[in-house]
């Protein structure tokens, strides 16, 4: 029986964290320590024609100021700069030559004594251009849009569009009701707490250790070791904590190398640290020009869906997730044709951002789904219980687990959704008008490989490793909790190490794989810490485990304990004395074992309330109900947590964020928080959260992650809301007063 697992457990790095004692990547100091200043490039597009670097050399304070006519050696071939989870194409070299591809673009790192001497001698650097033409604007470059081929990366292959079903065109000019629209979401950008920083200590022999921002220290380390030529022995790179990834972590930012380069350019330690604005020039989520035609019977069920997509990327590489294949996971339909094309924009590449791909096209379908509810004069939850699907309609494969129908019952009835009156503009409170708007989300339950190492000692306290990152989402704590309970153990007897490249394999965390992955990774290897253990307790003269094998006994209070007679047992201190030994250690790599004949997936559904101001358009959302079909949820507390993160982001989605670009300079005017809106608490209001119990067998612990399901589909929920209170349908994000009142 477990303890801890499925309980509201306060995170175990809380105290460090609120009490100042953790540090991130740019809380580290050494001895001799340097400060930078990045200089961006103020075009779009073209080339540099030179640098007059003089008159910041001549402040006090200045060691240097790099650049791509004074830089150290670099690699001239791309493959040295590829990291894990980049996209086709060159990857991004700062400070590699003349050429500028984008505005913002790091050109120079000025490294000074103090980080004042550096912001000032950077105003004081002097570049002149070669300007060039240049495109920002997507609408413009939607028409000469490439479309997406399947990529010669076999494990890429699941970004392509999904293959047509039936005939689409045919089965759309003969359905009784159609609805077809257009959809836009900008660009949003990320803005986690943490800035992005790189502290790279220098140490004697020209060996490195890199602090860095990072959702995986094992990729940063890979990628350093491509770009410098370096064994991983020369370079360890750590990341305990992070104030906020959401993807713009996967892939290293341009501030890791610089440190780098500096570091060993001036054989120094050095920290590079971004601004705000200058945290634009990393990824963004891509803007997404996206077109969604359904087609019902009169008994409103699909016969047709059609959905197209526009989305952007840089000139240098091909960014693109799964934009339009999500309907296939939702809803039946005998015919259905995707399309994805990429407009390729003079701006960094496009990168993940909770639920890549999922948030943005969910709004469109759902919003879709929402109107042809209409159009068929059907309660939008019965229409989707009508084209409800049991099996994954890309792959013809039934799902592992999918509660998604009593999603909708739970979350309909806690919301109640029963006493809403379908008309328009039909309800209100006092000078306010009350729409309400429901919508489903999806999204992949993955598991990947990694490696778990445990050392447990004879005082009873276990070392639990590996190098995966808690890029906020409490993976410190779930490992604690899993570990605690497959050695027997309280939880103050756990001690999780991670965020270290030194330590065992990890991949990236994103994706919500992590939970799953290193969860049964840790199980793994319990299983193996237990086995050794009931080696060392079989040799105890007339041991009571003595014939026992090991599915016959499990770890609890500190004991073996036989399964079949809990008066048979052995205390691990027992075992261990017995054995002549202090400490036990094991390492253990784990593999997927799902089913890849079953769909994985998490659901949710979403209802959501808003009132509008009627006489302004000012729009509020009062109520939410995220009802969330997740598999086995490790810890309620830090899961539901997740979920309401992912239901505000959402509606800062439905109603703040966007990215405001002056096109004719290709630069973006509202580069900080005070103008690029996000939701604030006075935003917020009451949200509940409801884990639907939902088992699952797909992995031994029955776990999906929940990190991307609670953003997709509540801002569809958003716009179908204020449609209810309104009347105006909104296609466009966000959802603005000038847009409901006009």
């Amino acid at each position: 029986m477990t303890q801890y697992i499925g309980t509201a457990t306060s995170r175990i790095d809380g105290i460090a964290k609120v009490t100042g004692a953790a540090k991130y990547a740019a809380d580290f100091n050494a001895p001799g320590l340097l400060y930078s200043w990045v200089v961006g490039a103020t075009i779009a597009k073209g080339r540099i024609t030179s640098i007059d670097r003089s008159a910041a050399m001549r402040v006090k304070g200045v060691v240097d100021v790099l650049a791509h006519d004074n830089r150290p050696q670099m690699p001239d071939n791309d493959e040295a700069y590829h990291d894990d989870v980049a996209p086709e194409g060159s990857p991004f070299r700062p400070l590699y030559d003349d050429k500028i591809m984008f505005n913002g673009q790091p050109i120079a790192l000025v490294v000074a004594e103090t980080s004042e001497a550096a912001r000032y001698a950077a105003s004081l650097v002097k570049v002149e251009y070669a300007q060039e033409a240049h495109v920002t604007d997507v609408f413009k470059e939607r028409d000469a849009a490439t479309p997406i081929k399947i990529p010669s990366d076999p494990g890429a292959a699941a970004f392509a569009p999904q293959k047509p079903r039936g005939n689409a065109d045919q089965a759309l000019a003969a359905a009784a009701v159609r609805q077809e629209a257009e959809y836009y979401v900008p660009s949003e950008y990320h803005n986690p707490m943490e800035l992005y920083a790189s502290t790279a200590i220098y140490e004697a022999g020209g060996k490195l250790t890199v602090y860095d921002k990072t959702q995986g220290v094992q990729n940063v380390q890979r990628y350093l070791c491509g770009v410098f030529g370096l064994k991983p022995d020369d370079v360890r790179v750590m990341g305990a904590f992070m104030g906020g990834g959401f993807g713009s972590g996967l892939r290293p930012q341009f501030q890791v190398l610089l440190a780098v380069l500096a570091a060993r350019a001036l054989k120094r330690s050095v920290r590079v640290m971004l601004t705000r604005p200058q945290m634009y020039a990393l990824g963004y989520r891509p803007a997404m020009i996206q077109k969604v035609a359904l087609g019902a019977n009169a008994g409103g069920t699909l016969d047709v869906i059609a959905h197209d997509a526009v989305t952007t990327t840089s000139q240098y590489e091909d960014f693109y997730r799964q934009e339009t294949g999500w309907s296939g996971l939702l809803y039946k339909s005998a015919n259905a044709k995707y399309a994805h094309k990429l407009a390729h924009l003079d701006m960094a590449t496009s990168c993940d951002m909770r639920a890549p791909s999922a948030t943005t096209a969910l709004f469109a379908l759902e919003s879709a789904m929402d109107e042809l509810a209409i159009r068929l004069r059907l309660d939008p939850v019965e229409l989707r219980l009508r084209c409800y699907s049991d099996r994954d309609q890309h792959e013809n494969k039934p799902f592992s687990s999918k509660a998604l129908r009593e999603c909708y019952r739970q979350g309909a009835e806690a919301f109640g959704w029963s006493k809403r009156n379908p008309e328009p503009r039909s309800m209100r409170e006092g000078k306010d008008l009350v729409g309400w708007g429901m919508a489903t989300g999806v999204w992949e339950a993955l598991q990947v490989p990694i490696t778990v190492r445990i050392a447990l000692g004879a005082n009873g306290h276990a070392e639990v490793a590996c190098a995966t990152s808690d890029i906020g989402t409490g993976t410190y704590t779930i490992m604690a909790q899993v570990a605690a309970d497959m050695l027997g153990l309280p939880l103050d007897s756990i001690s999780i190490k991670l965020g270290d490249s030194s330590l065992p394999q990890s991949p990236v965390e994103g994706g919500s794989w992590i939970a799953a992955s290193v969860s049964n990774g840790i199980a793994t290897t319990a299983g193996a810490i237990r086995d050794e253990l009931l080696r060392l307790a079989q040799k105890i003269p007339n041991s009571p485990l003595a014939n026992a094998a090991p599915d016959d006994v499990t770890l609890a209070d500190g004991k073996l304990v036989s399964k079949r007679d809990a008066s048979r047992s052995v205390s691990i201190a027992d075992a261990m004395r017995q054995g002549g030994v202090d400490r036990i250690e094991q390492e253990k790599t784990t593999n997927p074992t799902q089913d890849q004949a079953k769909a994985h997936n998490t659901h949710s559904a979403i209802f959501i309330e808003v009132k509008v101001d009627e006489e302004i358009g000012v729009v509020r959302v009062t109520r939410a109900v995220s009802a969330v079909a997740g598999g086995r949820i490790l810890n309620t507390k830090t899961a539901t947590s997740q979920i309401l993160g992912g239901v505000v982001w959402g509606i800062g989605m439905a109603l703040h964020e966007a990215v405001v670009i002056d096109h004719k300079f290709g630069r973006i005017m509202n580069a900080n928080i005070a103008e690029y809106v996000v939701p604030v608490h006075a935003d917020i209001h009451d949200i509940k959260v409801i884990f639907v119990d939902e088992p699952e067998d797909s992995n031994p612990l029955g776990i999906k992650g929940l990190g991307e399901i609670g953003i997709v589909g509540v801002a569809a929920a958003v716009a179908n809301a204020v449609y209810h209170a309104t009347g105006k349908r909104v296609r466009d994000l966000p959802i603005t007063l000038d847009k409901v009142t006009a």
